[in-house]
């Protein structure tokens, strides 16, 4: 087992370290326009791959910044796609960099990430290669030579010109603008003092350098002091036509780079969508010609099966008509088995002569009962006429008026 290699406690330090180098040498090496601007991406921060945020954004970045890398170097690598194969874009960015001389002593697994000591370590080396092919070269420091005496005296005579001259100028914007707000009528006397001013000012001028003896400290204090009451203030209208055509141009501009951005991530899309296609349709042929006769064999095997349904439906037909009389032919011969049988057991069975003694007793008891009320029925006239015959008798016994006697005779 390897001994390990003791850290000092400043080493997990090191790759924000080296990823600020990297950084600047991206810089140098023009990144914003050759690598940001033609593939859209965002510019990127000074620890951005020494700190995991998104796994799968800052792999593709890796991988398409070290491709933009290795073509810098004067080799040649297509720039990756989101949907690549991740191992084997990095075996490439890997055999690219043994290529260049650098030790790849850790696993291809480490990439994956796209953050970390290793993505850092092979962007550092893909960049320092791509720095020699550009043939940069570190130039000398240029130090800022120090200022004598004099120039500091001649700055400060400038400086209190220049002041001189804008609170001059101030002044005759402020009496330009009351002349203006006051276009209405003509201010000659203001007209005649302004001019005298200006004449007093041209013959003030000095003919020689003027030399300055104030102390410069308290030169300072006093424009510090000062500075604030000589700044201008300008008022904005937002009507003014410049102020339109400045907003206009600001437009225009923010429009121009989104354009440029987005024509090339449509650009991306469309060479995506196209490459698809082409993959889509040259596997759409090839399946086509593998499986022409399977398709051939399996049209043939749709017309027998049309034809056999075809024929099944003509036969099914028969079949439920041949159903039909059937049934009916079973339901008549049904009826006449059970007229057989009836018939069959009223021959070989003593029911019938049952059932007619049965009836003659019912008639014989019917026949009673009619006797009965015959005999009732003959009683109760017979009684009703011999109550007739003694009523009768006994009126005839009463003696009679001739009249009655009549009607008597009548009845």
């Amino acid at each position: 087992m390897a001994e390990e290699v003791e850290v000092g406690p400043g080493q997990i330090h090191n790759q924000f370290v080296v990823m600020e180098d990297l950084l600047d040498k991206l810089k140098l090496l023009n990144y914003e326009d050759g690598f940001l601007r033609d593939l859209g991406f965002k510019p990127l921060s000074r620890h951005y791959f020494a700190i995991p945020t998104n796994p799968g954004e800052q792999f593709f970045i890796f991988t398409s910044l070290s491709a933009w890398l290795i073509n810098l170097s004067g080799r040649q690598m297509e720039q990756p796609q989101e949907y690549d194969d991740p191992n084997a874009t990095i075996s490439s960015i890997l055999d690219e960099l043994r290529q260049i001389g650098a030790t790849v002593d850790f696993p291809p697994s480490k990439l994956k990430q796209g953050c970390g000591e290793h993505c850092i370590y092979v962007l550092d080396k893909l960049s320092d290669t791509a720095l020699k092919n550009t043939n940069f070269k570190w130039s000398r420091p240029m130090y800022p030579q120090e200022e004598t005496e004099e120039e500091e005296c001649q700055m400060e005579d400038e400086t209190e010109l220049t002041l001189d001259k804008l609170e001059g100028d101030f002044i005759d914007e402020q009496e330009e603008d009351d002349i203006e707000e006051d276009g209405s009528f003509l201010d000659l006397a203001g007209l005649q003092n302004l001019q005298a001013k200006t004449a007093m000012k041209e013959s003030s001028k000095p003919d020689n350098i003027m030399e300055s003896t104030t102390n410069v400290n308290d030169w300072k204090l006093e424009v510090e002091r000062v500075m604030p009451s000589l700044k201008v203030h300008i008022r904005t209208d937002n009507k003014d036509w410049r102020t339109h055509v400045d907003q206009m141009h600001q437009h225009r501009d923010g429009i121009d780079t989104a354009l440029s951005q987005t024509q090339g991530h449509l650009g991306k899309l469309h060479d995506e969508i196209t490459k698809t296609l082409e993959k889509i349709g040259s596997r759409e042929k090839y399946i086509n010609n593998q499986l022409e006769n399977l398709l051939q064999e399996f049209r043939t095997m749709q017309d027998s099966l049309a034809e056999a349904k075809e024929q099944y439906r003509q036969a099914s037909g028969g079949v439920t008509d041949r159903t039909k009389v059937l049934a009916e032919i079973s339901e008549e011969l049904d009826k006449i088995k059970m007229e057989m049988e009836e018939k069959g057991s009223s021959m070989t069975d003593g029911s019938p002569l049952v059932k007619v003694k049965q009836a003659l007793q019912r008639l014989k008891n019917e026949i009673l009962q009619m006797d009965i009320r015959i005999g009732t029925v003959e009683h109760i006239v017979l009684t009703g006429k011999l109550k007739d015959k003694s009523n009768l008798q006994k009126d005839m016994n009463k003696t009679l008026t001739t009249s009655q006697y009549d009607d008597y005779k009548q009845y």
